[in-house]
């Protein structure tokens, strides 16, 4: 596209989250384009809170999006201080705009001043029903003008009457044209809009005039936005054209739809970022996600870590139709990223949700202490509350690990590994049998299991020991050479569930007594 081809350099871009709810997909997946189109062109990514809106803004939303974007690692150029919220980064502040009434009222009193804008006294009703009469008659409903012929003493007389008025752009009638970056060319017929409310009145803009002023501030050269802000555009060129300010180049990114091309919602498996988190997302994971979410860099990759991102992004290859939202696909990309821990960053991951679920209590020995996920601490060593005995980070490396292959996110770790930490285990009815086994079956199964293992040496307690005398132990037992009939029993009885690691594994780290111990419990059981 040509509008794209002009060079780009140093570009300043934004954010402008309202705290009015939790981060979402659509959100950050914003926020990290714009931070990649400003890293990769050496230009500034500015983090602006649009708080304008009283009722629903709120503080906490606010600091969700905070976290959000520090836990994504998207850092933002100015704006908000990350490290103290109460004051700000870079020299175009103040980047709330709940702090920039006095910015607006200046330019909102001008258009006054000017006829530009005017007040606008119709009540709710009166334009409810010229909406809904011109409605009827196939008109697409706008503001008839009513207003837009006081005189300034009338409109200041209803004003100190007391009389509720808002303030409206006289809006020119005329076709907005401009080059999207990503769409191409696009055209508005400006008679359609009418006149636009753009002010509750001199000090609360409404939204299309705050962010045209705040763009201008700011010094914002490239929009780059979701496609529903589309209708806002030729709204704010033409405010941009009445105030005599420059157009930012603008570009849409598209709409993320569910796998059934609807809305995106939760059903879809669309919920906040720090939901994502809490849930054992990793952050990098989320990223190479979301840079899929409209972006395609045309080849069979899948992978990117965020430095390649930023090399290789571009308003070029961002797609015009809709990006499709599969949790299945974010499942195997975050899988992906957890298999390729090392041992120990991942047990240190997987603590926090181990601790949540109570299988360990972390304990320092010495009264030192490691920062951990989310602020829980990572123990020199752990107490497990059920057992009372202690286990040290290495032998819980070796339990994760166990299971670092299947992995989707890491709160499901807990329920994968709880029977390493469980003092005896619930057995569900008829779980220890293997096809069509009794419970006599069962019994001699569990029984030539504490045989063999009672036979091995402590020096011989590995897991590739364990594997080829039991295996071997198996195809001897079983009938016709069946090992499931020995190993079915013995993973279960190990764990208590129908699947979960290759039992030697197990056995090694449970260690000859306690492997011992877990056959005697599941031998009584069948009692």
């Amino acid at each position: 596209m040509e509008a794209v081809a002009k060079k780009i350099e140093n570009p300043r871009v934004r954010i402008a989250p309202s705290p009015t709810g939790l981060l979402h997909i659509g959100t950050a997946r914003t926020a990290l384009f714009n931070y990649l189109f400003a890293k990769k062109y050496n230009g500034s990514f500015i983090l602006r809170i649009e708080d304008t809106d009283e009722e629903r803004s709120q503080k906490e939303y606010e600091e969700d999006i905070l976290e959000g974007l520090k836990w994504l690692k998207i850092f933002w150029d100015e704006g908000i201080n990350p490290d103290d919220p109460k004051e700000y980064i870079g020299n175009f502040g103040p980047y709330r705009q709940s702090e920039r009434i006095d910015i607006y009222e200046s330019y909102i009193r001008k258009m006054l001043e000017e006829g530009t804008a005017y007040y606008c006294f119709c009540s709710k009703d009166d334009l409810e029903a010229q909406r809904q009469y011109q409605m009827s008659i196939g008109q697409a409903p706008k503001y008839s003008g009513k207003c837009s012929n006081l005189s300034k003493e009338t409109a200041e007389q209803y004003l100190k009457e007391g009389r509720p008025a808002v303030i409206r752009f006289r809006t020119p009638a005329q076709n907005v044209v401009f080059q999207d970056l990503i769409k191409g060319k696009i055209e508005f017929n400006g008679a359609l809009l009418g006149d636009i409310t753009i002010a509750k009145d001199p000090k609360i803009p409404l939204y299309n005039l705050a962010a045209v002023i705040d763009d201008y501030e700011m010094k914002i050269s490239y929009v780059i936005r979701g496609e529903d802000h589309l209708p806002n555009t030729p709204k704010q060129i033409l405010l941009q054209e009445a105030l005599g300010l420059p157009q930012p180049d603008y570009a849409h990114l598209p709409l993320i739809l569910g796998s059934d091309k609807s809305k995106l919602s939760k059903r879809h498996g669309s919920v906040s970022v720090n939901e994502y988190r809490e849930k054992g997302y990793l952050p990098e994971a989320m990223i190479n996600f979301m840079a899929f979410l409209g972006w395609n860099p045309d080849t069979d990759r899948e992978i990117y870590v965020i430095n390649h991102l930023m090399e290789e992004f571009s308003l070029e290859h961002c797609q015009k139709s809709s990006a499709i939202f599969n949790i299945q696909k974010l499942d195997w990309i975050n899988g992906f990223y957890i298999r390729n821990k090392s041992p120990k960053k991942l047990m240190e991951l997987c603590v926090p949700y181990l601790i949540s679920a109570n299988l360990i209590q972390p304990i320092f020995e010495t009264g030192g202490h490691l920062a951990g996920i989310g602020g829980v601490e990572i123990g020199e060593i752990y107490l497990m509350p059920e057992t009372k005995e202690k286990i040290d980070p290495i032998a819980l490396e070796n339990i994760i690990a166990l299971y670092q292959e299947r992995l989707k996110y890491l709160s499901e770790l807990p329920e994968l590994v709880d029977f390493f930490f469980k003092k005896e285990l619930d057995y569900p009815p008829d779980l220890l049998s293997w096809k069509e086994m009794t419970k006599p079956d069962i019994k001699g199964a569990i029984e030539a299991l504490e045989g063999v293992i009672e036979a091995i040496k402590p020096n011989d307690w590995a897991r590739s020991n364990l594997e080829e005398i039991l295996v071997k132990k198996a195809a001897e037992t079983g009938p016709e050479g069946d090992k499931g009939y020995l190993l079915w029993p013995f993973r279960v009885a190990l764990s208590g569930k129908k699947s979960s690691a290759p039992p030697f594994a197990i056995a090694e780290i449970l260690g000859k007594e306690k492997t011992l111990l877990r056959l005697k419990q599941a031998k009584g059981k069948l009692q």
